[in-house]
């Protein structure tokens, strides 16, 4: 019996508009919820991407875009 072992399909990399928005984890003072998305650097209005719930959820949010974990500021 053989067994073959599928090729893992990474997803392309998403992308957003570096001169519009920068990428931001939003934490509730209350909660401590936390949700990583982008806000817009004129405006400051936040667009929610995805809850944050471990440490993981965090690397997929920064692979998904291609950033850095200092790239990422936090907003409170």
């Amino acid at each position: 019996m053989l067994f073959w072992k599928k090729e893992k399909k990474t997803a392309p990399r998403k992308t957003y508009d570096k001169e519009t928005r920068k990428p931001a984890i939003r934490v509730s003072i209350c909660s401590g919820e936390k949700v990583a998305g982008f806000q817009e650097i004129n405006s400051g209005k936040f667009h929610e991407i995805q809850l944050i719930r471990t440490d993981a959820d965090l690397e997929e949010f920064l692979e998904t875009y291609g950033l850095k974990k200092e790239e990422v500021a936090t907003i409170y």
